[in-house]
């Protein structure tokens, strides 16, 4: 392997661990702040309990989020010197806002949030919580900025190779953030909702008792069933602004060679790079085109318009469909876990144990999906950093392949033993809330392994 494709990885690798916290961190400080508003509201222990909980899961995925996110910014000037050079201008001031705006609200109230319960009033462990839930937003606001900038540069002029601001709201605010921002942030209530469900199915299965079990159930399944159909809507949207101005990654999302009419939606298909057709291709005619320009007789560019300009088609052809089929799975589970509740009066002991372990498996479907859509996006601008403008090739350091071997697999070995760590401290984490509430009065209604319906 060469240097460049070696840098790459690495760089995916560094990316791929650091975006699965804070895809927890944004939406779970929200449902954090929904469970404290909830307490003060009835003074239910289950919800109290929920919020100190899951506050633990906050802290410990912060803090992975927080350190993971340290190595990126040396790779800017190890593996990438040129994009800080061309387009430190600009990146610069914008990863600058994130530090004076996000940071400095979670430094200033994640300490009262974590420890000043009983300590501080009641309204100032509130007001703390929705400071940190504000910061986390505002951090994923200036990095998903960034990002769509890059993906779709506007508000710049170019001095002697570098980029210089022209006009920074149309920079910040530039032509995809607003689909980039929506899907992210939905991304993450999703990603939240099925780790919730999913460990407190893992707590019914392990028959823990703990009042907060149903609380955090049921609101898991709650914020998942709203959520989907929005994401669903927002991310049609999202395609048809990428369709707008990064054809060729739509392109290479549909698997779509020649420019046609009534192009086909494929269900499955090999992308041949080299014949530049599709082996063994099922699809639906027209529908394609339905589904980008929602007209069964559109016309779709296809990537024979863009040789040597579009991006490696079988992992941005896949990965779309990881997503979409993720996606729809999530629909499928929490509208049917919906369901289930409300035909058994919302107690969470007559769900069935097959519909308990389906819960189980899809703890971790919203990292599946995440990840999956953060290749399409990242892989599909290639073979561009901006797109249409400098290319990844040009900005990569000139570096020995076998350093980046050495350090990629040192970075591989540490993330897969800090995620085996993560999870581990989770499912303990699930198992201990409910050994040290095992003596205390279950809520209502409450369960038992042995009466959860077969």
């Amino acid at each position: 392997m060469d240097a460049l494709l070696l840098a790459r990885m690495q760089f995916a690798l560094n990316i791929s661990f650091h975006i699965l916290f804070p895809t927890i961190t944004i939406a779970l400080a929200w449902v954090l702040l929904y469970f404290r508003w909830r307490w003060i509201r009835s003074r239910d222990e289950g919800w109290l309990k929920a919020y100190k909980l899951w506050t633990k899961v906050f802290a410990l995925s912060f803090a992975i989020g927080v350190v993971s996110g340290i190595p990126m910014s040396f790779q800017f000037g190890t593996n990438w010197p040129g994009f800080m050079e061309r387009a430190g201008n600009i990146a610069g001031p914008l990863l600058g806002y994130e530090v004076l705006t996000a940071f400095f609200l979670e430094a200033s109230f994640l300490g009262i949030m974590l420890f000043g319960h009983n300590r501080v009033s009641e309204r100032v462990h509130l007001f703390a919580t929705a400071m940190v839930a504000i910061g986390t937003s505002f951090s994923a606001f200036w990095i998903l900025s960034l990002n769509s900038w890059m993906q779709t540069p506007v508000g710049y002029e170019i001095v002697n190779g570098e980029f210089f601001v022209k006009d920074w709201w149309a920079i910040i605010f530039n032509p995809s953030f607003p689909y980039r921002l929506a899907h992210m942030m939905l991304a993450s209530g999703l990603t939240v909702g099925f780790l919730m469900a999913g460990f407190s199915a893992y707590q019914l299965w392990r028959n823990v008792r703990t009042p907060a079990t149903g609380k955090t159930l049921r609101t898991g399944l709650f914020i998942a069933a709203m959520l989907i159909p929005v994401q669903i809507f927002v991310g049609d949207l999202h395609g048809l602004n990428t369709l707008k101005h990064q054809p060729q990654k739509v392109a290479a999302m549909e698997g779509i060679w020649q420019t046609q009419t009534q192009a086909p939606l494929l269900l499955f298909a090999w992308p041949n790079e080299q014949t530049r057709s599709n082996d063994w291709a099922i699809g639906i005619p027209g529908g394609a085109s339905f589904i980008l320009k929602h007209d069964i007789d559109a016309e779709i560019r296809g990537l024979n318009e863009f040789k040597g300009e579009h991006p490696p088609v079988a992992p941005v052809f896949w990965g779309f469909r990881i997503m979409v089929g993720t996606g729809l799975l999530m629909l499928l589970v929490s509208w049917g876990g919906v369901w289930f509740l409300k035909r058994r009066q919302w107690q969470i002991g007559e769900l069935p144990k097959l519909f308990l372990r389906v819960l189980m498996a899809m703890t971790f479907s919203g990292w599946l999906a995440t990840l999956a859509g953060w290749y399409v996006t990242e892989i599909g601008r290639q073979p561009y950093l901006i797109h249409g403008l400098v290319k990844t090739a040009d900005m990569a350091a000139n570096i020995v392949p076998g350093k980046i071997v050495f350090s990629l697999t040192a970075y591989g070995l540490v993330y897969g033993f800090l995620l085996f760590a993560y999870v581990t401290v989770l499912m303990r984490l699930m198992l201990k809330a409910g050994e040290r509430q095992s003596s205390e009065q279950d809520e209502p209604g409450s369960w038992s392994l042995s009466e959860v319906k077969s």
